[in-house]
Parts: structure tokens; sequence; C-alpha cells
């Protein structure tokens, strides 16, 4: 998958720095990027070239809601090449989740390592889901909160596989699990055969693949951009089974209103959230008359 990055420089005195940069985050997420970067002066932000609009980009710039900031931004494509190399190549130290789960470099280190009960051994093959952001440590949480046993999981954006191989060690009777990039489908694949799982079917699309699976689950996690979510929030509770649990993150605290606002219209209640730093995790049921 291809991607483009735009480099915005924020041009504001120092204290409004980082109010701005957030700010910028969360206006360009509405345009559709995916993923940024604080830099000294602004930020980058990373996203797919098919989704690239200067419009709504520009449009949202307008209306940027702190006076006296001036926001510039160049936007050029990125070399299609392993980005995460050199990271893949050092690896992270062992993450403990909440003293239930350890998430361990698989490429590094052993299980024996872990002193949990749980415990998930990753090699990142240029896929999101590692367990050293706050969004993945934040799902997990969710899941440990929830009675996972016994549940099929939908597992939407599944990156890693990080998130479904969590649920299926934690119970699950079946997992689905979807991501559009080809790259994460090989490196859930990886993952589920490094640990020794065999009960996640693993699809390659996007939300319509739902209309094909003939099934309900009772817990859905989507770990993904906040667009992405409102936009696919419906097709979700479709395919919920009745006080199905729907867990989602990958977007700032800032943005739970508008995410809540879209629940709320699917018939959704929240039950639970989890925060850490910036970031959130909110818990859903579905509840319908």
């Amino acid at each position: 998958m291809k991607y483009s990055v735009a480099n915005f420089k924020i041009t504001c005195t120092e204290e409004l720095m980082q109010i701005a940069q957030d700010l910028l985050a969360d206006a360009a997420g509405e345009a559709g990027f995916e993923s940024f970067e604080e830099i000294t002066d602004g930020l980058k932000g990373y996203i797919q070239q098919n989704m690239y609009d200067y419009k709504a980009l520009d449009a949202k710039l307008k209306t940027f809601p702190i006076p006296n900031v001036q926001i510039s931004y160049t936007i050029q494509e990125i070399e299609d090449r392993n980005w995460n190399e050199r990271w893949e190549s050092t690896g992270f130290t062992p993450i403990d989740i909440a003293n239930k789960v350890t998430i361990y470099d698989a490429a590094h280190y052993s299980s024996d390592v872990a002193h949990t009960d749980i415990a998930i051994g990753i090699d990142v093959r240029q896929a999101f889901g590692t367990g050293t952001h706050q969004t993945t440590r934040l799902v997990i949480s969710a899941l440990l909160d929830n009675n996972i046993s016994g549940k099929r999981v939908l597992d939407c954006g599944c990156g890693s596989g990080i998130l479904s191989i969590a649920a299926s060690k934690l119970g699950a009777d079946e997992i689905w699990a979807y991501d559009i990039d080809e790259w994460c489908i090989k490196n859930t694949r990886h993952n589920t055969v490094l640990n020794n799982i065999d009960n996640i079917n693993i699809q390659a699309g996007d939300v319509r693949i739902l209309t094909n699976i003939n099934k309900s689950f009772g817990i859905i996690m989507a770990n993904i951009n906040r667009n992405i979510l409102l936009n696919d929030m419906s097709a979700f509770v479709q395919v919920m089974e009745k006080d199905g649990i729907l867990i989602l993150s990958g977007f700032y605290e800032i943005d739970a209103v508008v995410i809540l606002k879209r629940a709320s219209e699917l018939g959704l209640i929240e039950t639970r959230r989890h925060k850490e730093d910036e970031w959130i995790c909110l818990t859903l049921r579905l509840s319908r008359i």
C-alpha cells in the first residue's frame, strides 16, 4: 500500500505548539490521515495515496480553531519500502499488561521472559501492533475486563494479529480477522503460527467482507483510524449479537464525543473507557429493544 507524507509547519508561540499539534492531528485525521509524528516546528502526517484529498484538508485548515496560528504544508510520496526495517532489527522490550499478559518480541526473546499467565510473541514485519503503542495496550486491557471465553470475536484491521491472538489466549472460541494491507495479512498468519493458534480466520479486505461472512459476533474490536471507525460502525452493528460488545480505539480522547454521538445513533451504549496519555479506548454495548 502506497503512502504520502505531509510536512505541516506550524507558526505559533511555544506555549501554543502542543495544543496546535493536537488539534492539527485531529483536523487532518478527519481529512483521512492515519498517523502522525510530532516534529519541532509542526507535524508529519501519513495518508494512503488513494485517500488524499487536498480540498478536504485545506477546508479543515481554514477553520483551524486557534487564532494567530499559521499552518502550511508540503506533501510527497513515500518510497515503497519497509520503513520498519531498522526498528524490526532492534525490536522491543517485553511489555506487561495488568500483570496478566506479556507481549514479547519473538525475534529477540522467548516466552521465558513472561511472568504472567498469558504470553504473546510478536514478530513484526511491517505491521502495526506490538503493544508498544498505547491503543494496543488499551484494547487488550478492555479484553481483560470482559468475558471472552467461548465468544466469537471479530478483529477489524488486524495489523500484526496481536489482538486476535490475545482474544484466542483469553478463551475466544472463534476469531475472524481482516485487514486491507497484504503485509498485515501475512504478518498475522505468521504470528498465529508462532503462538500455536489455530482458531483465527484471516481475510484480506475492508469492512465489506462482512457481507460474505454469515456470522454474528459477541465481541468486535477495532483499533483503527477515527474516520474509518465512523464509517464502519454501522456495519459492525449489523453483525453484532444481541448484547454484543464493541471495543474501539485508535483515536484521541478529544474524539470520543463524535464517536459516542455516532454510537448513540446506532443503539450503542458506553459501558467503560480506558485511557493512556491522550489516547482512549471505548467499550460499547449493543442494546436492542
